[in-house]
């Protein structure tokens, strides 16, 4: 699953030693598996209920039982539990970070659009902190937060044609009423210099963002600093990407080469190494 529907996650998370990326990618499945209940035909929020109460059990050692049998992310899940202090208060933000897209969230301004990428992906910092392991205590895990957040913003900014489809708008009104920019524009697929400025904007506050959250890196432990330095750069990749495709994210994907990530090793090492 970490494979098939993130790349640039799965990237990074190959530099963990074997136990923890198995717990990585436990992690990274139930996440997806909430995420897909909220996005795909067929979701709603009773299915998602019983998400969140299967995580529930999954992370109390109960894997709940269907007559198919255990569902497999259950079953990773809890053994990723198990093994690492996975905090159940980070799955139960992101539970409702995925009913605010179920419930059709109006984002207003830049604080809306923070809680969202604070809700559905800023607390997988949580997450994953405990398994890398790490000291500095709170402002390690406010770094981890912040780098989430950043990674959120990125896919936001990635995917403003693949919401629209789905009727969602994540680019803040208030924003989008500075920039001159309208839903009109939007469901047209204009790239306007009014619209490549929103762009700009709101890739320097996600650039911003990342380099909050790699300053908590020098905090973790082991491999983890090279695993989580190599995620952000390939996720950063995608803002370059997006700025060498003029800002259209209508018509083109913005994504970074598996060669590209490669080149940006030895430099994700070299910040593991100053950190």
């Amino acid at each position: 699953m970490t494979r098939d529907h993130s790349k640039t996650f799965y990237f990074g998370s190959r530099f963990f030693p074997p136990v923890q990326r198995q717990a990585v990618w436990a992690v990274y499945a139930a996440c997806r598996d909430g995420d897909d209940i909220a996005d795909e035909p067929g979701g709603g929020p009773v299915a998602l209920s019983d998400w969140w109460a299967r995580v529930q059990s999954a992370l109390s050692g109960r894997v709940a039982f269907s007559q198919a049998g255990p569902h497999p992310v259950d079953v990773a899940l809890g053994w990723a539990a198990g093994q690492f202090p996975i905090p159940v208060s980070a799955f139960q933000e992101l539970y409702q970070g995925l009913r605010m897209d179920l419930e059709g969230q109006v984002y207003r301004d830049m604080a809306d659009l923070e809680l969202y990428c604070r809700r559905v992906a800023g607390v997988v910092g949580f997450m994953i902190a405990p398994i890398c392991g790490y000291s500095g205590g709170e402002q390690t895990m406010r770094h981890a937060l912040r780098l989430g957040q950043a990674m959120q913003l990125t896919n936001i900014l990635r995917d403003v044609g693949e919401d629209l489809a789905r009727g969602r708008v994540y680019l803040p009104q208030s924003l989008m009423d500075e920039y001159g920019v309208t839903h009109a524009m939007l469901h047209a697929g204009q790239v306007t210099p009014e619209y490549r400025a929103l762009m700009r904007h709101l890739s320097g506050v996600a650039r911003n963002w990342y380099a909050e959250g790699r300053a908590g890196i020098p905090q973790l432990q082991g491999s983890g600093r090279l695993a989580v330095t190599a995620a952000a750069r390939a996720y950063e990749g995608i803002l370059d990407a997006l700025e060498r495709n003029g800002h259209d994210n209508f018509s083109r994907r913005a994504s970074v080469s598996g060669t590209r990530k490669l080149l940006m090793l030895p430099q994700a090492w070299w910040e593991m190494r100053l950190g």
